[in-house]
């Protein structure tokens, strides 16, 4: 392919892609500086819109890449995956959507590297690619293979759900409080979002694991020393998010059953209520359905304080009814 050797030009953006599809081509020397001559470039790095037409055919020509790894490219599914062959790592990997796009949460971006080439696609920015891409342009890192680079990429996409969890635990700390000062009522739907990140963000830290895992076992005796030390402190670092995000979750369980629990508390006090004002007013309606029977030999109908003295029976049966409930529901 010709846009390999393409030196980088001023056209090119990283959130506009040219006719190529292309975002961005960055050359770096052996000792991991950043160049414009291609010529003296020991490896570089491009990165595509993966839904661009122009960008899927450029890929696809790129005879440099194994056949797996051009279908893992173009393949139309977003599962998590990792793997090796010929020399190229390749996989498709979360990471965090830029605060720009959007909705914010989990998307996933792919790769394939070998020793003098990485291949990069996205569809939408993505923090982690931005911030790696920034240092490179502003020098303040080098990167002297493309395994350190995608590395560095994993390892701001990791710091950024990390930082996802922090803030969920302070919401979680939030909700705690104020379930603890009975101020819960509005509480449900923010618990509820909450458990929802969780789970996203769990469940990519369970693949990455998981996948990182894998990798070590299927290809140990193939992976140079440096993808397989490279694997080694990601799966670290994913398995110790996976456990934040599980303690994390553990916390949510409880603050949803302890909301339940107040609001059946809650719904057992109006039913209680409700019990004791249905109980209280029974005989009152009895007794007015009685007396408001148009038939002959109704006591009282001749006596001039008659209204009172049945208004004054039905209070004392009220209250007799009323002091019956009470002394029931504290022998509960």
């Amino acid at each position: 392919m010709n846009i390999a050797l393409t030196p980088e030009g001023s056209d090119l953006t990283p959130y506009m892609p040219d006719e190529h599809g292309l975002f961005f081509i960055y050359h770096f020397t052996a000792e991991g500086a950043r160049t414009k001559d291609a010529a003296a470039a020991r490896w570089t790095w491009r990165s595509y819109q993966i839904t661009d037409l122009h960008a899927r055919q450029e890929i696809g020509a790129e005879k440099a890449l194994p056949a797996a790894a051009r279908d893992a490219f173009l393949a139309p599914s977003h599962g998590c995956h990792i793997d090796y062959e010929d020399n190229w790592l390749f996989g498709d990997l979360p990471d965090l959507r830029h605060d720009f796009s959007e909705a914010r949460g989990l998307v996933h971006f792919r790769f394939a590297f070998n020793d003098t080439m990485l291949i990069g696609a996205r569809k939408q920015p993505l923090e982690s690619v931005d911030a790696v891409r920034k240092a490179v342009e502003n020098g303040s890192r080098k990167f002297r293979s493309p395994a350190e680079l995608i590395e560095a990429v994993m390892g701001e996409s990791l710091d950024g759900m990390a930082t996802e969890l922090g803030k969920l635990g302070d919401t979680l700390d939030g909700i705690e409080d104020r379930v603890v000062r009975d101020a819960w009522h509005n509480e449900r739907q923010a618990l509820v979002e909450a458990r929802r990140q969780l789970v996203v963000i769990h469940r990519q830290m369970a693949t990455l694991t998981n996948l990182f895992r894998h990798l070590d076992h299927s290809h140990r005796d193939e992976l140079p020393d440096t993808i397989n030390d490279m694997a080694a402190r990601l799966s670290h670092r994913a398995l110790t998010l996976y456990n934040d995000g599980e303690q994390l979750q553990a916390r949510t369980r409880l603050l949803q059953d302890e909301l339940m629990a107040k609001l059946t508390m809650q719904s057992n006090q109006l039913l209680y209520v409700l019990s004791v004002m249905t109980a209280v007013l029974l005989p009152m309606t009895i007794i007015s359905g009685l007396f408001g029977m148009n038939v002959g030999g109704l006591p009282l109908v001749d006596t001039p304080v008659g209204f009172w003295v049945v208004t004054a029976i039905s209070v004392i049966i009220a209250a007799a009814t009323y002091m019956f409930v009470r002394r029931l529901g504290r022998g509960a």
